[in-house]
């Protein structure tokens, strides 16, 4: 059986309401065997937290995504805070900046992210970080404040290698997710054939971003599967081996338990 770790997911997303159990046990089916449950905004990730309680298998990342930025009450640090403690939480996240959407201004997305990276410094906890369309931005940000000795990763990473190559030098590791399954999808399919073993991560980002083999469905952390085999093909390396990799990546990034961690 081949095991892979989702590192990054939405399980408490309304499009599994009706079948969260029959999900999770697809995706142990399939050699899940450990989940990253993403919060965007606090309410989910108190519902991130709720999950890492009630299923071993799943971790909360906490924190507040750029959508949100522009809405987070005064006191959502000292909350991420309390959050932070409770039993189950492994990173901040997903944080970072979205100038596709531009939902929140983009001097108060910016504060945000800076007030978050801070925290995971004070708190020794990695960070997930959401980047579109905002590399220059993320860049300068994360070369003028750090990320700190825990690290952390690149979700859903969308940029160049020169920009993979620098955040790996700062501590970061570099995920992918159902598009680097997309036949148009150069950019994505050129970095991860080019990311070390050692730095890479897979994702679903579910229920989003469904790989091609799926597409037109949900996405559910089983498909993670798909990601890591196409990733294998483009390295050229057997499946088994980056899954091997992948794996004790998460578990040490993330302090997870099992071999390899």
């Amino acid at each position: 059986m081949i095991h892979l770790i989702d590192s990054h997911a939405h399980l408490d997303d309304r499009k599994f309401e009706t079948d969260r159990e029959e999900m999770l046990d697809r995706a142990q089916k399939a050699g899940v065997v450990q989940i990253i449950n993403a919060g965007y905004d606090l309410p989910s990730s108190a519902r991130s937290i709720r999950l890492a309680a009630k299923y071993p298998f799943i971790f909360a990342a906490v924190g507040i995504h750029p959508h949100d930025a522009g809405v987070v009450p005064e006191d959502y640090l000292a909350r991420l805070r309390e959050m932070c403690r409770q039993r189950g939480v492994v990173a901040i996240g997903e944080i970072g900046l979205d100038y596709y959407r531009d939902l929140s201004p983009r001097d108060v997305q910016q504060r945000v992210f800076r007030e978050q990276l801070a925290l995971a410094r004070e708190l020794g906890l990695p960070v997930i970080i959401h980047d579109r369309d905002a590399h220059g931005d993320i860049l300068n940000i994360l070369r003028r404040d750090g990320v700190g000795p825990a690290g952390g990763v690149m979700h859903c990473f969308a940029g160049s290698w020169e920009m993979a190559r620098e955040c790996m030098a700062m501590g970061l590791y570099i995920s992918f997710a159902g598009p680097v399954t997309y036949p148009n999808a150069r950019r994505p399919r050129e970095v991860a054939a080019r990311v070390d073993l050692s730095r890479l991560l897979v994702e679903t980002d579910a229920p989003y971003l469904t790989p091609q083999a799926r597409r037109g469905n949900r996405n559910e952390p089983a498909y993670v599967r798909y990601v890591a085999e196409e990733i294998a093909a483009l390295k050229g390396v057997p499946l088994e081996e980056l899954a091997r990799a992948t794996t004790a990546n998460a578990r040490r990034l993330f302090g997870l338990p099992g071999a390899g961690a």
